[in-house]
């Protein structure tokens, strides 16, 4: 007796897709989020397993694995119609590639692929939580894919760019004022892990628009970490460019 072949999917047809988890993140909005895994150490957040995937059998193994692969949706870049060309923040915002050359949010599919560190595979109240850090998601990110990162097959030191080689390097100086360190010394750190260096890490690398990077402003902007909405300003010192971070509340 010859069994039915399975019908494979065409495949020019669309794909429906289930997120695994969702993110629980230090980064409330888009505002202040590193522009690339991994600029910040301090960033931590946890991935709440869906059903049905929150058994522990599927990530027997797992706590191996130092580092992950993770794929992700940009859940609030999702664009009726997707554009050839971006402007990516690394060319100051004014050069334009195409969106296939580009690490843009603003895709097709609106689909992300980031290299988080694996920090442990946990139940909490009763939910499995896999616990991550050094992470560039947003709070409701929706976790498509995660896979173990491989350093033998995924690391390529020899790979290049053109236009984007090396991580940026230039950091503003940050001071806090005595009001911001009174609000940090109140914070548990348990609730709010490595949060100091956490903000000293989102206004250093100076999370503002392209064309605003650089200037010295009046302007005082704010970050939501955790619960918290950072205010901070740039100011011009000795020619050079530093934060001061006015409150933490």
């Amino acid at each position: 007796m010859t069994r039915p072949r399975h019908k494979s999917r065409p495949a020019d047809q669309a794909l429906t897709l289930t997120p695994i988890a969702i993110t629980h993140s230090c980064f409330k909005d888009k505002f202040g989020v590193p522009r690339q895994p991994g600029l910040t150490r301090h960033a931590h957040a946890e991935l709440l397993i869906q059903s049905p995937f929150d058994r522990e059998d599927a990530f027997r193994g797992l706590e191996t694995a130092s580092h992950l692969w993770l794929t992700f949706q940009f859940h609030e870049a999702i664009r009726a119609e997707w554009r050839p060309v971006v402007r990516p923040p690394r060319l100051g915002g004014n050069k334009k590639i195409g969106v296939f050359a580009s690490r843009s949010p603003f895709r097709p599919n609106s689909l992300g692929l980031s290299v988080v560190r694996n920090e442990g595979l946990i139940r909490k109240n009763g939910q499995l939580v896999l616990r991550i850090s050094d992470h560039d998601l947003i709070e409701g990110t929706p976790i498509l894919d995660i896979k173990p990162y491989l350093p033998f097959a995924d690391s390529v030191p020899e790979a290049s760019l053109g236009w984007a080689e090396s991580a940026p390097t230039e950091r503003a100086d940050v001071a806090f004022s005595p009001e911001a360190d009174e609000q940090l010394a109140g914070l548990a750190a348990d609730d709010y892990p490595d949060v100091r260096a956490l903000i000293e890490d989102v206004v250093s690398y100076d999370p503002r628009p392209s064309f605003r990077r650089g200037r010295d402003e009046e302007r005082i902007y704010g970050a939501n970490l955790y619960d918290l909405n950072v205010r901070f300003r740039f100011v011009n010192d000795d020619s050079k460019i530093r934060v001061e971070v006015i409150s933490v509340c």
